[in-house]
């Protein structure tokens, strides 16, 4: 598919510099798997860096050890007029820790990109989106304590400022819940959020934790049967059972 911009014929690289550099993790074209825009085609860019740290967190190239070059904001969008695409998901990591993300955004918009956020919505930016997927971190999520005390300690008090949370998703144009549940005692929790954030069903989206299509097949059966009595949509991870749990994807 052939960009707008590009059937126009416009070109960044012909528009005054924008400052500002990001440290990125990876970019690639992929299928989102995920949420309400499942099957879209679109680029995604991975900051790297993140002031959370899941036990489970399944890029820890961009978070436990953070891996990446630094890029210009120029290039980021240069990369996204090439990909001929129309959809941008900023990810990370979390993509809202570096600053010069604001500027990122604003261009990426600028040039017509429909644009994700996928965030752990602990950070406050005054960033407008086409798409806020706001991923809050349940209790269970924290670090072991004995091997990492100082992140258990950290994650524990970051991961659920409920106030930004909600900033973040008065600013969206649209916006989406993605919970990642690991055993049913996590459903109380998980209400609870949802609740002060005043998000109706609708666009909450539950997904089991696990890296393998087996993992997620075995949360089946008592994990779909709670989202359909709640009202909640069931995410299936469907990048991981397209391309296995691996990068670019």
């Amino acid at each position: 598919m052939i960009s707008p911009l590009r059937r126009s014929g416009f070109s960044q690289r012909s528009q005054s510099p924008t400052r500002g550099t990001l440290r990125i993790a990876e970019t690639f074209t992929s299928r989102q798997g995920e949420g309400e825009l499942t099957g879209t085609e679109s680029l995604f860019i991975r900051t790297t860096g993140c002031n959370l740290r899941c036990w489970f967190c399944d890029t820890p190239y961009a978070s436990w050890h953070p891996e990446g070059e630094v890029v210009s904001i120029d290039w980021l969008a240069d990369r996204f007029l090439d990909s001929g695409l129309n959809h941008v998901v900023l990810t990370g990591g979390e993509p809202l820790l570096p600053a010069a993300c604001e500027a990122l955004c604003r261009l990426l918009q600028r040039l017509g990109a429909h644009l994700t956020i996928e965030t752990a919505g602990t950070i406050d930016r005054p960033i407008a989106c086409d798409l806020l997927s706001l991923s809050p971190k349940l209790a269970s999520s924290v670090p072991d304590p004995h091997r990492h005390p100082k992140w258990h300690r950290l994650h524990q008090e970051r991961r659920l400022p409920i106030p930004i949370m909600r900033r973040l998703i008065a600013a969206a144009k649209c916006h989406q819940l993605k919970f990642v549940v690991d055993r049913p005692d996590e459903f109380d929790e998980v209400e609870h959020i949802i609740e002060q954030l005043r998000v109706d069903a609708d666009r909450v989206w539950i997904m089991p934790q696990g890296t393998t299509a087996e993992q997620l097949d075995g949360a089946l059966g008592w994990l779909q049967p709670w989202c359909r009595q709640q009202g909640y949509r069931y995410c299936d991870r469907m990048q991981i059972r397209w391309y296995g749990n691996r990068r670019g994807t």
